[in-house]
């Protein structure tokens, strides 16, 4: 994501109604589709996102056998397994990253903030390093910092609790992520010494994760507009990243302070480089572009 909706661009203005392949999308429907987003995943879809939103969702409805909007949205509606929301979220949302993607966040991870936890935590006789990746997407992420957090303990990772735990809303994306596989151009970015160690070639353009790698993840579907986060003990790194910028600024703030809860003292919150919190609403202290830190040890 990173839970990334990233190609949700700005395309076209005010439409009225939308004909998309026979389907017309009417203002109230829009809305409806609109509020639907908002509440349940605290995306902000915007009018100037009504021509691409009715793109994605045209062949998923026509698959389903439904000749208007209006029959899908009332389909939504009663459907009790709410896996015709689950795939709408999937289409609505799309997971575009690579590897090593804003490469300083990584730097500071491994040059400050992996040596400042480890240190704090042996000093306390404790090897448990809790990371959440939330918004992890396709996988990319996730596996970059445990492939980082490898490199750093070197022989003596097997005497760490140092695995991670990665979420994300969309299905499709973590079905990407644990089958591991990714193209040669989301995989350009690792250092050939990763690559041989972490990686298999499986054929011109495709590269394998290693299954030891995969193991030291805990990949799991989780919505972050959940109000009370269902997690037994705090994170002490939340990476977070081109997530918040599709909310609008009360469900960023309202997730931030959720992220804050969970944040051990002296934690650190990983956000996007083109995101950014208000200085007066934010609970943790600013460190560096796109990275916080909760007060504390």
């Amino acid at each position: 994501m990173n839970q990334s909706f990233e190609n949700i661009g700005n395309i076209g203005g005010m439409v009225l109604n939308e004909p998309i392949g026979g389907l017309v999308i009417g203002d109230a429907e829009f809305e409806t589709i609109r509020h639907l987003i908002y509440e349940q995943f605290g995306i902000n879809l915007t009018e100037q996102k009504r021509s691409l939103v009715a793109g994605r969702l045209q062949k998923m409805i026509r698959g389903m056998g439904f000749t208007r909007f209006s029959e899908y949205l009332a389909h939504l509606e009663t459907d009790a397994s709410k896996q015709s929301l689950r795939d709408l979220i999937n289409r609505i949302s799309t997971n575009h990253t690579f590897f090593f993607r804003e490469t300083a966040h990584f730097d500071y991870f491994c040059q400050t903030v992996l040596p400042e936890l480890t240190g704090r935590l042996k000093q306390r006789n404790a090897r448990d390093l809790r990371i959440w990746s939330a918004g992890c997407s396709s996988g990319e992420e996730a596996y970059t910092l445990v492939m980082l957090m490898k490199e750093f303990f070197g022989m003596d990772y097997g005497q760490w609790d140092a695995g991670l735990l990665a979420t994300d809303i969309s299905t499709d994306a973590l079905a990407t992520a644990l089958n591991g596989i990714y193209p040669e151009e989301r995989t350009s970015m690792i250092p050939s010494n990763f690559k041989s160690r972490y990686f298999k070639k499986i054929s011109e353009d495709r590269w394998a994760v290693d299954p030891a790698l995969k193991r030291e993840i805990i990949f799991r579907r989780f919505n972050l507009m959940t109000k009370t986060f269902p997690f037994k003990q705090p994170f002490h790194v939340i990476f977070c990243r081109n997530v918040m910028i599709y909310f609008d600024q009360p469900t960023r703030e309202a997730l931030v302070q959720r992220f804050f809860e969970f944040t051990a003292p002296g934690g650190y919150l990983f956000i996007g480089h083109s995101e950014s919190l208000r200085r007066d609403a934010c609970p943790y202290d600013y460190v560096m572009p796109a990275v916080y830190r909760k007060r504390g040890e």
